[in-house]
């Protein structure tokens, strides 16, 4: 070393020879490495680079079914491709098995759990180290990590898995240095990769599939479909519920038993020596906790826990929060694959619900109620049988839910729902509906409450709908005396009930029955007057019970013209009095009337309710029963078979449908 004009210049040469152009304090030599305070020299072999057949892989699983069509994604694309899905849905068992067909095709094939920016960098290294073992104990971290991001910049024969990766920006930093080689990102983010990559977005396995799966952990097939059903065909529930029954030694039968009972623990339960982590109560927890700088995001997944798990309308939210706020909850839940996104509605996996309403009581009790009250305030606005959605989510709360546990909330939603199924013609869903709705009402209100006295009457109507009138005849009975007792003989709810009653005992008790429609239309007259609705249905009724058999066509045209001026209005009353008019002129040879008037119910109804309201539909299967007795088969069979097609697109399976199907030819 030199000084004054010489300062800072240095040579040096020979084994080991150090040259600095200052003060550089203590020097240590050795045969691998010199280190010069703050600076690292590397000897000439630590630089060699030889990566050919470098591959780190998961070990590859022997359980693999399906996925023929994402495979084939992956094949034919290039440079980054994202799996992204729900958590727990197949998407690094999917990576793994393409990547493993593919190992003889690149120098490095390497895997990286990227989970944060930090696991990332770490993964970089270590795949530094594994190129130049070297380095190892030499280089720091972010040294290591330069190394491998310069070898990916100047090479493209690699494959790199980025698995789990939680945000798209997370991957900018890597992807600014390297780009000439193949990256196959697997995450739970379904949004913001446009300009990254391609997606390969995995859904559910099939039936069969899943099917298959289970049964290559445990051969048992005992409730095998139900369980597959229930689990929602997601491969990490099935193999979780494989493991389990083999270890337990139980049936997919007895399998569902326990998760209905035990939910929490069911779904948190893995195999002796099981990764817990990998859990369903885990699986989704992570993505939860990601979920907090939105609470209106996690009240959303609370509340949809107890609904159906699609068509979930966002207007149902409407009451909760502003149009922003529910649009930035979607947003997001979406973003991490917790919901999906259809024509304006939302979709959930059955099992995120499953977890969720297996979550903290507290919580998970409070967004129950707000479940309720949402729908509860949605089917009040609605139409008469109009929405069938929200109803589809009503019966999915009380599915998810115990009657007592209702809330007298809870209590008044069910039987307002029932009903709305009763006036949809689909009295098969309507009587669970009104069932609960009794059970509860008289357990939070008390047997002679109105509200409870209205479901008695609301159950028994249904009853009688499918042919149980003597069920239908005792609770009508109980019922009046209930509304005799509370309410006095004047009441028009005690009308309603005596008039009901009478109805259903028409065919078994006619005498009685002619009694009590006698006692209801001198009551009405006396209580309501002559141009109430109710006296008017109950003259109506009264004719048809002193008629028999017997047909009036003036009688009812009478009525038909009192009906259009009761005062107040009551289109239902009308529209029914003007049906058994036009059946009766079919009945006594006035067709060409009949068939006309037929015409002009359909044209009037679907102007006040819509053309696929169930009331439109009545009067279109009363022009179809016309024109059968008007010997025009044809016609009523096209009508019909048209109708029915109707029925089944709008309400579904229901008792409409299965008259129509039974109708002759």
């Amino acid at each position: 070393m030199t000084g004054g004009a010489d300062a800072g210049r240095a040579e040096a040469s020979g084994d080991r020879a150090v040259a600095a152009g200052g003060d550089i304090g203590r020097v240590n030599t050795g045969d691998f490495v010199t280190q010069v305070e703050r600076a690292t020299l590397l000897p000439p072999e630590a630089l060699t680079v030889s990566p050919d057949g470098l591959v780190h892989l998961p070990e590859r699983t022997k359980l693999f079914v399906g996925r023929a069509r994402e495979l084939a994604a992956l094949s034919e694309g290039t440079g980054v491709q994202v799996i992204c899905g729900l958590g727990g849905i197949g998407k690094s068992t999917l990576a793994a098995r393409w990547v493993a067909d593919r190992t003889a095709d690149h120098a490095v094939v390497w895997w990286i759990t990227a989970e944060t920016p930090a696991e990332l960098d770490a993964g970089l290294a270590d795949l530094a180290r594994a190129m130049q073992p070297g380095v190892v104990g030499v280089l720091p971290e972010d040294a290591l990590r330069e190394r491998a991001l310069q070898w990916l910049a100047n090479n493209d024969d690699w494959l790199l898995v980025l698995d789990n990766v939680s945000a798209p920006a997370d991957l900018r930093p890597l992807l600014a240095r390297v780009g000439n080689g193949r990256i196959v990102v697997t995450s739970r983010r379904a949004s913001g990769w446009q300009d990254i990559g391609r997606t390969v977005v995995l859904d559910v396995l099939g039936p069969a599939e899943a099917a298959e799966l289970f049964t290559g952990v445990c051969d048992a097939d005992d409730g095998l479909g139900e369980l597959c059903a229930e689990l929602g065909y997601l491969p990490l529930a099935l193999k979780q519920a494989a493991a389990y029954c083999a270890e337990a030694g139980i049936t997919p039968h007895t399998y569902l038993g326990l998760l209905a009972e035990y939910p929490a623990e069911m779904f948190a339960a893995t195999a002796e020596g099981g990764e817990a982590a990998r859990t369903l109560a885990r699986v989704w927890q992570v993505t939860l906790e990601r979920l907090t700088g939105t609470p209106a995001a996690e009240d959303m997944l609370r509340i949809i826990a107890w609904w159906a798990p699609e068509g979930i309308p966002r207007r149902l939210f409407d009451p909760l929060w502003t149009p922003l706020e529910v649009t930035e909850a979607v947003r997001r839940l979406a973003a991490h694959s917790m919901i999906t996104l259809s024509g304006g509605e939302l979709a959930v996996h059955r099992l995120v619900q499953a977890v969720v309403r297996a979550g903290p009581a507290k919580a998970t009790g409070a967004a129950r109620e707000v479940a309720t009250r949402l729908l509860c305030v949605a089917l009040s606005q609605a139409e008469i049988g109009a929405d069938r959605h929200i109803m589809g989510h009503v019966e999915a709360l009380a599915g998810h839910t115990e009657s007592a546990d209702d809330s007298a909330t809870a209590a008044e939603l069910f039987q307002l729902t029932g009903v709305h199924f009763g006036m949809g013609m689909a009295v098969s869903r309507a009587l669970p509906m009104c069932e609960r709705a009794l059970r509860s009402l008289h357990r939070t209100h008390g047997p002679d409450h109105p509200k409870t006295l209205t479901a008695m009457q609301t159950l028994a109507l249904n009853l009688d709908m499918v042919d149980r009138a003597r069920a239908a005849a005792e609770l009508l009975t109980e019922g009046l005396a209930g509304q005799l007792r509370v309410a006095g003989p004047d009441d028009p709810r005690t009308l309603s009930t005596r008039g009901h009653l009478a109805r259903v005992l028409r065919k078994s008790e006619p005498e009685r029955a002619k009694e009590l429609f006698q006692e209801n239309a001198a009551q009405s007259h006396r209580i309501l007057g002559p141009r109430h609705p109710r006296t008017i249905f109950a003259r109506y009724e009264l004719l048809g019970a002193a008629l028999g058999e017997r047909i009036d066509v003036t009688a009812l045209e009478e009525l038909v013209a009192d009906a259009e001026r009761a005062s107040p209005e009551d289109p239902i009353l009308c529209d029914t009095i003007w049906r058994s008019l036009i059946r009766a002129l079919a009945a006594t040879g006035e067709t060409e009337r009949a068939v006309t008037l037929a015409a002009e119910a359909i044209e009037k109804s679907s102007r006040r309710y819509g053309a696929e309201d169930s009331r439109t539909f009545m009067s279109r299967l009363v022009e179809v029963l016309v024109l059968q007795q008007s010997a025009q088969a044809e016609r009523a069979g096209a009508l019909k078979a048209v109708l029915l097609e109707d029925c089944l697109r709008v309400v579904g399976e229901c008792e409409l449908t299965t008259f129509l199907r039974r109708m002759e030819p």
